[in-house]
């Protein structure tokens, strides 16, 4: 008789495009969270929480750069024949709540969210398939005050986590702006050119990846990769593509002419040689930072510059006067170009996006896992999207709002040192006579009740070795221990664990080579020693 096979067991791996989490990164999260929550709050927001599984019916198509309905989704049928699916963003629950309960919410309706979501694409380095997102939007309000707003909102959640003034901008641009300049080139936003528009669209969200050149070659014939491999274009002229190209390098074509103009004028001069935006923009030739008593120069000449890109289009001027109105209340607000700035580059998600679009870059370098200097880029964005709740209600309701990327802004302030060091863990009260367990759990509630993180070792006590490296895994700053000689004497011994790390670290260190690392103090007095200890280190 054959031998039943046995179960074979599972193999513990994490399954591919998700990662684990624990305890100081947790802790760091929740921190950076509970900051941004603050600011958010304070601006009047209120905050919601949706279930993580909607409909596929409610999140419909509405992944940027997807070509067909619940790609990129986990989704699943359940027996009545419905589907549902894991949510891939923030936004899409939002507006099916704003639809479900459009009776009993205020309007505007003013919230954030926080939480996972889940996205099913193809994993990469830094790229999971589970992420957290953290947004803020408003629904109802028409005015760009709202889209104002969130970008100083944005601005000021950065300050708030660690990123300092001239580490980053926030850069604002218009959908409505790019319409013009299509209408200008000849493609009108009808259903005759719906296809060739799309193709666009798509194509100058990859202005960064494949360049000038690269996006022309998509904007006309098509582009052969390196490996051969054709992509059919949009097939517009050249005077056509070189019109969007136009739109997209508008900050080089500013550029230069800032550069050539300076010294023209007095005021002028004085502008730029006190500074740009940002010496991303405009190089070295002016300072790192336009002040804001100076004036938004950059602002003023790009504004001028689409005026004149769309100056035949009634959409696109449109666009031109709500950046314009943008910029001018948060200049109002001291949210001058050294924070925020007008730019045309942003191209985030246009076929998703009805107005003004806006994106959070940090500025400062990083030095890549292979040692090679970048940029850490994007961290947040978000704009208008007008059309989103329309999917329920029939009838237009405005909406703009953002995301931040926590997971990527974490990493940034990992980058630069912000954050990342140990956590301290809780001081361990080592057991070395099982039946007084009692004892040590009075220590450890003496210690908690004065706001001390502690515990108890509940592992096998038999060897005192074990528990002391054991407080060393959890990066313990003090060992407590009392034998049966110290309770009988109604004292106890407190071991400096931070100070025997240091001596490990560099036992030469003249700051600590005279410092005990052990104390013997009374029973009553070992919360004030364990404190005095732990803050010494502070």
């Amino acid at each position: 008789m054959a031998k039943p096979k046995k179960t074979p067991r599972p193999k513990a791996v994490t399954p591919k495009g998700f990662r684990d989490y624990f305890g100081t990164e947790v802790s760091e999260r929740k921190h950076m969270l509970d900051q941004i929550a603050e600011v958010y709050h304070h601006y009047g927001f209120e905050a919601l929480e949706t279930s993580a599984v909607e409909t596929v019916e409610a999140l419909g198509k509405f992944l940027p750069d997807v070509d067909r309905p619940n790609e990129g989704v986990f989704a699943w049928q359940e027996d009545d024949s419905d589907w549902v699916a894991l949510r891939y963003d923030m936004t899409a629950p939002l507006a099916r709540v704003a639809a479900q309960y459009r009776q009993d919410l205020p309007s505007p309706y003013r919230r954030f969210a926080m939480g996972p979501v889940w996205r099913n694409e193809k994993p990469g380095p830094g790229r999971f398939r589970q992420f957290y997102q953290c947004d803020a939007d408003t629904v109802g309000a028409p005015s760009v005050a709202a889209d104002a707003e969130i970008c100083a909102m944005l601005s000021d959640c950065l300050e708030k986590v660690g990123i300092p003034r001239g580490d980053y901008i926030v850069r604002v641009n218009n959908r409505k702006v790019l319409d013009g300049v299509l209408e200008s080139a000849g493609l009108p936003d009808t259903e005759e050119f719906a296809t060739t528009r799309g193709i666009v669209l798509r194509t100058i969200d990859k202005h960064d990846k494949f360049g000038d050149a690269g996006v022309m070659a998509l904007l006309t014939e098509g582009r052969k990769d390196e490996s051969g491999d054709f992509t059919k274009g949009a097939g517009l002229s050249k005077e056509q593509a070189e019109a969007v190209l136009g739109f997209v390098g508008a900050n080089a074509v500013v550029r230069a002419k800032l550069l050539s103009e300076i010294g023209s004028s007095p005021r002028e001069a004085d502008y730029l040689r006190r500074g740009a935006v940002n010496q991303r923009f405009l190089g070295d030739a002016v300072a790192e930072v336009l002040r804001e008593d100076f004036g938004s120069v950059w602002n003023i000449y790009v504004l001028n510059h689409l005026k004149a890109m769309v100056a035949n289009s009634s959409v696109g001027l449109e666009g031109v006067s709500e950046l314009e109105q943008i910029a001018e209340l948060l200049d109002g607000q001291g949210y001058g170009p050294d924070r925020i700035v007008i730019d045309p580059s942003v191209v985030r998600g246009l076929g998703y996006y009805t107005g003004p679009v806006y994106e959070a870059e940090l500025t400062f370098e990083v030095t890549d896992e292979k040692g090679r200097v970048r940029e850490f880029g994007s961290v947040a964005g978000g704009g208008r999207y007008d059309d989103l709740v329309k999917r329920f209600t029939g009838q237009a309701v405005p909406a703009t709002g953002m995301s931040i990327g926590v997971d990527r802004l974490l990493a940034a302030l990992r980058a630069t040192g912000r954050i990342g060091s140990k956590a301290q863990g809780p001081v361990v009260v080592t057991v070395m006579d099982r039946d007084r367990m009692g004892d040590y759990m009075a220590m450890v509630s003496d210690l908690r009740q004065a706001g001390i993180r502690a515990e108890v070792y509940l592992g096998n006590p038999k060897n005192f070795g074990n528990q002391l490296k054991y407080a060393d895994k959890r990066e313990s700053p003090v060992a407590i221990i009392q034998g049966g000689d110290e309770a009988e004497r109604g004292v106890v011994q407190i071991k400096d664990l931070i100070l025997g790390t240091k001596l490990a670290e560099n036992a030469s260190v003249e700051e600590w080579k005279d410092r005990p690392n052990q104390y013997e103090v009374p029973r009553d007095q070992m919360v004030a020693k364990v404190r005095e200890i732990i803050e010494s280190y502070s």
